[in-house]
């Protein structure tokens, strides 16, 4: 797999033989009639049935645009032809099954549903008429079960759409039914929640938004009041959602599904598609090549060229219990912009730089906080998520700052606080149990600072409030307490065992720092010493060995008031 394609993303056709080189790698590992994608053994809370369709599906989010724009590739269309045939036939050993609630296999559908509406020329034309009513029905059992409230019911509108596009019959009131149900998700200033989780992550710019855009495409002759709409809301959350890269073209490690890696920037790639224009197309050029470019450089494919289950290097510590072998290719998301034609503005501009951004800002329908420092961009957030969680969902909602450099950690237990590796978290060592931040009791996000209520555990209550400032940002804490216990305010986690690495503690800080990054923690008011905390291996989601700077504060009974500056760095790795 190449890892320099930087200065070497400009055509189509470089886009296309990066898309090529990403998915090349799977084709021995199709089955014997195509319907099914073996990319590993690890499990996930759907059945292996599921998990096969998922890797077969998935590729599709590249494949399609790819052929929509004029590509072609022999042996894939064979394989996916197929595919669909003995997939839906019950018949075959192949059969993807039937369906229950909230099945991972209505999912799946709306790869293949985007399949059918951009190129059926390859996937519904050459198929026998059997085949072809097998697909829909298959297809059309997502109407009979109840879906999740959250992105889920967009599943439902692509392949009712592409049914409606076949000239096969569909369920209208569904369609309606579900896309007044996403627009029930639309808070403001282009920001939807996930539904009822209330969360907002990834969700909303590559599920939601990509989603809403792909019908505004699709849809502007049948539905041309809502497709302005979803184009208006668009370019509203493009000029909010471009905060959360830095100039190196790096996203926050914020929220679930991060294993999804470059879908980070598809809603752009989706603008392009739907002809939104939150801004010019070299910005958006430049921020989709900075990003895929970004993410070419790291070790995300093992040594036959899969990609992994992980973030920033192979991690299944990190990852969700929906999270199967084939699910990263979700990230394929990103190559819809594959489908605009040879003639378009995004293939003649030239890679542009970040718009001028302001240097703080609060986005307030997203829970929020901005700083951008030189390197970076850090978010501050509240700690405000729904608690029925996947994984590790209190690390990737509710730490104080999430950072495109540092990145965060994860938890592999809560016995030891080296176990723990809070990162950018107040953690609390009580009865040998680390306690963090959870789920917040109340929040206030302004333009100038972030203040949360917490409880940790039975006994103790908090009160943080977080200041952005030029260096870093300073933590004040107020904690009532009805125990003696002690408390670690963590700063970043820095990478070490690489070049210039040093740390250091003592009475009233600890630093560690490398050639290209550094954190450090100083106490303004408290009681406490500078500790470094060896966090566990492959507990951050970036790099795989990280030391944390933190100060461990003496908690007495009754009220307590500690205030933590932290300090952070962070250029660009070489």
């Amino acid at each position: 797999m190449r890892t320099d394609w930087e200065g070497k993303l400009k055509s189509k056709e470089d886009f296309r033989e990066l898309l090529m080189e990403i998915i090349s790698p799977l084709l021995p590992y199709y089955s014997e009639g195509g319907a099914e994608l073996v990319l590993g053994v690890t499990a996930t809370n759907y059945d292996q049935k599921a998990i096969r369709l998922e890797a077969f599906s998935r590729p599709l989010w590249g494949l399609v645009p790819f052929w929509a724009g004029g590509g072609s590739s022999r042996e894939f269309e064979d394989i996916y032809q197929r595919g669909l045939t003995a997939g839906t036939d019950p018949e075959s050993k192949e059969y993807w099954g039937g369906f229950h609630a909230f099945d991972q296999r209505f999912v799946e559908m709306a790869a293949i549903s985007y399949g059918l509406i951009l190129a059926p020329d390859k996937l519904w034309e050459p198929l026998s008429d059997r085949a072809k009513d097998n697909l829909v029905k298959w297809l059309s059992g997502i109407n009979q079960y109840e879906l999740p409230v959250c992105n889920w019911v967009l599943f439902a509108v692509l392949v009712n759409i592409a049914l409606k596009k076949l000239g096969r019959e569909y369920d209208a009131e569904k369609l309606e039914t579900y896309l007044n149900g996403a627009d029930s998700f639309y808070l403001g200033d282009g920001w939807y929640q996930d539904g009822d989780s209330g969360q907002k992550d990834y969700y909303v710019s590559f599920a939601i938004h990509f989603y809403s855009l792909f019908y505004a495409k699709v849809m502007k002759e049948e539905d041309p009041e809502r497709c302005r709409t979803y184009i208006a809301r668009a370019e509203l959350f493009g000029k909010q959602f471009i905060y959360w890269f830095d100039e190196n073209g790096a996203a926050l490690p914020f929220g679930r599904s991060l294993t999804y890696r470059f879908s980070q920037v598809s809603f752009f790639c989706a603008c392009l598609m739907a002809g939104a224009e939150p801004f010019s197309a070299g910005v958006m050029k430049g921020l989709i090549v900075r990003h895929l470019c970004d993410w070419m450089k790291k070790p995300v494919f093992d040594r036959t060229d899969i990609l992994t289950i992980g973030y920033g290097y192979p991690n299944l510590v990190m990852g969700e219990r929906y999270n199967g072998p084939g699910s990263p290719y979700w990230a394929l998301k990103t190559f819809a912009v594959l489908m605009l034609p040879d003639e378009h503005p995004f293939w003649q501009a030239e890679a542009e730089p970040l718009p001028a951004l302001e240097e703080q800002k609060a986005l307030i329908f997203a829970d929020m906080l901005i700083r951008r420092y030189p390197g970076h961009v850090t978010a501050f957030a509240p700690g405000k998520y729904s608690p029925a969680g996947h994984g590790q969902t209190p690390s990737k909602y509710a730490k104080f700052a999430y950072d495109t450099g540092f990145s965060i950690n994860v938890a592999k237990s809560a016995w030891e606080v080296h176990e723990a590796a809070p990162d950018s978290m107040l953690a609390f060592y009580v009865n040998g149990y680390v306690y963090v931040r959870r789920i917040c009791d109340e929040f206030c996000v302004s333009e100038q600072e972030v203040v949360s209520k917490w409880t940790p555990c039975e006994g103790i209550t908090v009160e943080t409030t977080i200041t952005p400032n030029k260096q870093g940002h300073i933590r004040r804490h107020v904690i009532e307490s009805s125990r003696e216990c002690t408390a670690y305010d963590c700063g970043f986690a820095v990478e070490i065992d690489v070049a210039g690495e040093k740390q250091s503690a003592g009475e009233t800080y600890a630093q560690v720092k490398n050639f290209y990054s550094a954190c450090k923690v100083s106490i303004i008011s408290g009681k406490g010493k500078g500790e470094v905390i060896v966090a566990d291996p492959n507990t951050n989601l970036l790099h795989p060995m990280t030391r944390i700077p933190a100060i461990c504060y003496q908690i007495g009974k009754g009220k307590n008031e500690i205030v933590t500056e932290v300090t952070a760095e962070c250029t660009k790795k070489a």
